[in-house]
C-alpha cells in the first residue's frame, strides 16, 4: 500500500518510519532542495515522545544531539541587576523525561534512520490531490497512491488544497517568535542570556561550538501585514519592534544581514475540528499546531506521528476506520496542548510593568524552592506543565493487525 507524505521536517520522517516498519511503501516529498537548515530553534522531547524516539533506535543519536543548556540569566530592562535560574529545577517539574534538541537535528535523525527504506523526493511539491488520490506535482510529474498525509507545517500545502485557506483555521494567539543563527559572542556553553521588558523578550544561547541561536518573542495588539515567505519585511519588523533595545540586542541586530539561517512567524494555533478528509489526513503542526514555542508542538507531533502509523497499522490500511480512531485516540492531547498554548502565549512575553516584576518574583521564587517541592507541586494537575508526561502511549507493537496493506475502498 503506497502513502505519499508531504514533509520532510519531523512529523514526516516520524511518520515515515513507522509506516515502513508496519509495511507501508512510503514516499516522501519536500519542497526544499535538500534538509531545511533554517537555523530552526530549540524544541523539546518530553517523555511520550523520548519514549517513541527509544522505540525508534536513535535515543542515543537524540541524546548527544541535546543542546544541554543549564543556566539562564535574565536581565530586565530598567533594573539594575540580572537574576540566575538553574533550568534543572523548572525542566523536572515539567517532565521526568526530557531533551532540548534543535528542530534541525531532529529532522536529520529521523531522516538519517529512514532514507535507506523510504523515498525522498527534494525540489518539489503536491499541486493538485484528486479524491482517488491522484498526485499532481509542481514538476508536473503525475502519480497515484493510496493515502495522502500533510506533515508539511503551519503553513500546509496539503491542507490548503484539501481543507481551504490557512485562514479559515489559524486563531493567533498574541506574539511572534523569530529565531537568527549567530556567533557566539559572549562565550555561553551550557547558558542562556535573556532581556525581558515589557512587550518583548531577547535571548541568546549556545547550540554547537561557537553556534548559537538568537531567539526573539514580542507582543503586538494587533496581527502584523506580511507573508510568511517575505524574509526582508520579517527582518524589518523585527529591527523595528526591538529599537532601543539595550543589552547584547543592537549587536544580535546587526547579524540580521549575516545570519545563514533566519525563522520568523506568528504564534498561531491551528483550530480544525478533523483533520482527516477521504483519503487524505494531516499530522503534526500541519494538522494541530497549538502555536510555535508555547505548546510542545514538536512532542506532540511525534506522538501523533506514531499514532497514525499504529492506527493504520490496526486497521490494514483501511483509512475509513483508521483515520477516526488517530483523531479519537489524539484528539484529547490536542486540546489540552491548545489550551497549554493559549495560557501560555499570554504569559511567556510580559505584558505591564508588573508582569515583567511578577515574572522576576517567580524566577526568584523557583531559586528558592527544593527541586523536589517544585516537581511534586507540578505533579499535582496534569492540565497543567505536566500534561505531556500524562500522556499514555498505546504499544501498537503487541497489537495484531491485518497483514493485508491492498488499498481499501
Amino acid at each position: 500500500m503506497r502513502v505519499l507524505i508531504s514533509g520532510a521536517s519531523v512529523a514526516g520522517p516520524a511518520l515515515a518510519y513507522w509506516l515502513t516498519r508496519y509495511g507501508f511503501t512510503v514516499t516522501v516529498v519536500e519542497r526544499a532542495p535538500a534538509l531545511r537548515k533554517t537555523g530552526g530553534h530549540a524544541v523539546d522531547l518530553f517523555r511520550p515522545a523520548m519514549d517513541i524516539v527509544e522505540k525508534m533506535g536513535v535515543l542515543e543519536q537524540v541524546t548527544a544531539k541535546k543542546t544541554g543548556i543549564e543556566r539562564l540569566t535574565m536581565y530586565r530592562e530598567g533594573a539594575p541587576r540580572p537574576i540566575e535560574l538553574e533550568l534543572r529545577r523548572v525542566l523536572s517539574a515539567v517532565s521526568d523525561r526530557h531533551v532540548e534538541i534543535m528542530r534541525d537535528d531532529l529532522s536529520e535523525i529521523f531522516y538519517d534512520a529512514t532514507r535507506h527504506d523510504v523515498e525522498y523526493v527534494f525540489g518539489d511539491s503536491i499541486a493538485s490531490i484528486s479524491d482517488d488520490c491522484e498526485v499532481t506535482f509542481d514538476s508536473g510529474r503525475t502519480d497515484r497512491f493510496d493515502l495522502v498525509v500533510g506533515a508539511d507545517g503551519l503553513h500546509s500545502n496539503v491542507r490548503r488544497l484539501v481543507f481551504g485557506p490557512e485562514s479559515d483555521f489559524t486563531t493567533w494567539i498574541g506574539a511572534y517568535l523569530a529565531v537568527v543563527s549567530v556567533p557566539d559572542h559572549v562565550g555561553l556553553d551550557g547558558h542562556t542570556k535573556v532581556i525581558a521588558g515589557v512587550g518583548r523578550m531577547a535571548g541568546v544561547g549556545a547550540v554547537h561550538a561557537d553556534d548559537a541561536r538568537a531567539v526573539f518573542l514580542f507582543r503586538t495588539p494587533r496581527q502584523l501585514d506580511y507573508h510568511h515567505r517575505d524574509v526582508p519585511r520579517q527582518k524589518q519588523l523585527l529591527r523595528e519592534h526591538f529599537e532601543g533595545m539595550g543589552w547584547e540586542v543592537p549587536r544580535l541586530m546587526e547579524e540580521l544581514d549575516r545570519t545563514p539561517a533566519f525563522y520568523f512567524d506568528s504564534i498561531t494555533q491551528l483550530r480544525l475540528d478533523t483533520w482527516s478528509r477521504g483519503r487524505v489526513t494531516l499530522v503534526g503542526d500541519a494538522g494541530y499546531c497549538p502555536g510555535p514555542a508555547v505548546g510542545g508542538s514538536t512532542s506532540l507531533a511525534v506522538v501523533g506521528a506514531y499514532v497514525l502509523a499504529g492506527e493504520l497499522a490496526i486497521y490494514g490500511g483501511d483509512h475509513t476506520r483508521a483515520f477516526p480512531a488517530y483523531e479519537a485516540e489524539i484528539g484529547d492531547y490536542v486540546r489540552r496542548s491548545r489550551a497549554f498554548a493559549v495560557n501560555a502565549a499570554k504569559r511567556i512575553v510580559p505584558g505591564s510593568r508588573f508582569d515583567l516584576w511578577a515574572l522576576a518574583a517567580i524566577v526568584r521564587l523557583i531559586n528558592h524552592l527544593p527541586v523536589a517541592l517544585t516537581t511534586a507541586a507540578a505533579k499535582i494537575s496534569s492540565r497543567g506543565v505536566r500534561l505531556h508526561d500524562s500522556i499514555a502511549l498505546k504499544d501498537y507493537a503487541s497489537t495484531p493487525w491485518p497483514r493485508s496493506l491492498s488499498a481499501s475502498s
